[in-house]
């Protein structure tokens, strides 16, 4: 008879990714994750296969909550400056968090692209998405004249996730919201 599962895998992905996200991938050990997430060796493998399972499991959370709710904050804004500064310095908070934790999904395009083609896939589902979003909230802000047309929306989208992405990098070297905010004042600037 098989033995059902004794913990909610729901919550221990959640935890898993905290616990991913503040110590990275490499140095989080299968003993780190039972003893954090509370569950015998034997479960993790028996619900996640192995610690690259638990992983893309983390990052697949991270990409339904904590991106997904960035982009529809995104989305909801009033003005296309207001909620792309908004959203740019959340980001940045979120990131310093925690002494610098930055962003799990940038944490996994540094740490593990080279070995694991299905985190590339997320995270590149996750840049589509937000490149995706800008654009439409910039195409948006040209037809109502909030921003110059001087730029294609999705190059400018474009530009806006990669300056994200090297400002998360930086949130793990230099965790201050006081150094890092000015810069979102740069970018909201090539708005026009």
């Amino acid at each position: 008879m098989a033995r059902t599962r004794e913990f909610d895998t729901e919550a221990a992905v959640s935890r898993a990714m905290e616990l991913f996200w503040t110590r990275g991938y490499e140095a989080t050990s299968v003993r780190d994750l039972t003893q954090h997430l509370g569950i015998g060796q034997g479960s993790l493998y028996s619900a996640f296969g192995d610690k690259d399972g638990l992983y893309r499991a983390a990052l697949e959370h991270y990409r339904t909550t904590l991106a997904a709710a960035a982009l529809r904050d995104l989305e909801e804004g009033a003005d296309a400056r207001s909620a792309i500064r908004t959203m740019l310095t959340e980001r940045v908070r979120i990131a310093v968090e925690h002494d610098g934790r930055g962003c799990l999904a940038v944490n996994a395009a540094c740490e593990r692209l080279p070995e694991d083609p299905s985190v590339r896939r997320t995270v590149r589902d996750m840049q589509d998405a937000s490149r995706d979003a800008l654009a439409e909230v910039l195409r948006v802000a040209v037809e109502r004249g909030e921003i110059a047309a001087r730029h294609d929306p999705h190059t400018l989208a474009a530009f806006l996730v990669t300056f994200l992405n090297g400002l998360l990098v930086s949130s793990k070297i230099t965790p201050d919201r006081h150094a890092l905010e000015p810069l979102v004042e740069v970018a909201v600037a090539a708005l026009g």
